[in-house]
């Protein structure tokens, strides 16, 4: 197992894992806006389920304008949390800020994390994450006042690899945006910047093994790391960058669930998120990504993967985690623009 550990800590910013209880620290770096649990008068939000493919429910908030015309048939779009997080955490801002525009919003807990269904909780499954994103486009093409030929899709962090993915089965999704996006297969494969080596995805591989038999013989599951509980002097930039939003007041929520199961996490080594991405096309695509971020490779990536209509936003100065909340930096008058030039 300690191999295992040090092959997890090269792995520590692939995920943007959540805190496992509410954190005791109060320290918290809210410069430049941040805001990610703001709430707007101008927005009602309603509580809704829906259930994917398999008949798990999933658990969303739904964003209606106010002076929304629910006689008339108005476009929505689909909000996907950070990868280990849930829609209380950047998701809700993002679905609020874009309500405020006029847009019809939800944001929604993937299959086995936050208020939706899911056994073992925090599974690692990344087709039913895909799926979970086309649900969602099941259930606002049934609310009245969406029109269902208008819906787009927003991906912030890994749940831009599941919009990708999913916009490459579903015609449906007219207009797809990541924001810090991450590849969450490449991560798990590879690394940042391909640090992971061969020798020490084995390991993974072999861990992973290991206590699924553990399991199935009655054994409870075990998690893989993510962001840590306490940081000091010797902890990595993208240690802090991580801790400050999860382990805070600044983004931490209670239900907020724990790290991956670790006989699970290894699904991720089998998804490709940009094997097809050409085939989106002609469907527009808008990767925003902070040009000081960590994971700025995912996006560049991506993007030079997909077809045209296609447009790589970079923010100035802005890091992987800042566009999680950071108002004053997220570049939401570039989403309001793209949505709207693309959803009629």
């Amino acid at each position: 197992m300690k191999q295992l550990a040090l092959t997890l800590t090269l792995l520590l910013a692939t995920v943007s894992m959540t805190p496992l209880n509410m954190p005791s620290a109060s320290a918290q770096d809210i410069s430049n806006g941040a805001a990610n649990f703001y709430k707007s008068d101008r927005v009602a939000v309603e509580k809704v389920t829906f259930k994917n493919k398999l008949g798990m429910k999933v658990a969303g908030n739904l964003f209606v304008p106010k002076t929304l015309n629910r006689a008339a048939r108005s476009p929505a779009i689909v909000v996907g949390h950070p990868m280990g997080a849930v829609k209380e955490q950047s998701a809700n801002l993002y679905a609020t800020k874009l309500a405020e525009q006029g847009f019809v919003t939800l944001s929604f807990d993937l299959s086995f994390w936050g208020e939706s269904e899911g056994e073992p909780r925090n599974t690692v499954a990344p087709e039913i994450y895909v799926d979970d994103f086309s649900a969602a486009v099941d259930f606002l093409s049934t609310v009245a006042f969406v029109n269902p030929d208008n819906i787009g899709v927003l991906g912030i962090c890994g749940s831009g690899s599941f919009v990708l993915s999913a916009a490459q089965i579903d015609p449906r999704m007219k207009a797809i945006a990541t924001v810090s996006m991450y590849d969450m297969g490449a991560a798990t494969r590879d690394g940042l910047r391909k640090s992971v080596t061969l020798e020490q995805r084995k390991a993974m591989l072999k861990a992973a093994v290991e206590q699924r038999m553990a399991e199935f013989s009655g054994a409870k599951p075990e998690f893989t790391s993510g962001t840590p509980e306490t940081i000091n002097a010797k902890s990595s930039a993208v240690e802090k960058e991580f801790y400050d939003f999860y382990r805070t007041p600044r983004g931490a929520h209670p239900n907020t669930t724990t790290q991956p199961t670790l006989s699970s996490n290894v699904a991720f080594m089998n998804f490709y998120p940009f094997a097809q991405i050409e085939t989106i096309s002609p469907r527009p695509v808008l990767f925003i990504a902070g040009d000081q971020a960590h994971s700025i490779e995912f996006s560049q990536d991506a993007y030079k993967r997909a077809a045209e209509p296609k447009e790589l936003f970079l923010v100035p100065g802005a890091g992987h985690v800042d566009l999680y909340d950071r108002v004053n930096l997220i570049p939401f008058d570039k989403l309001t623009e793209f949505f709207r030039g693309n959803l009629s």
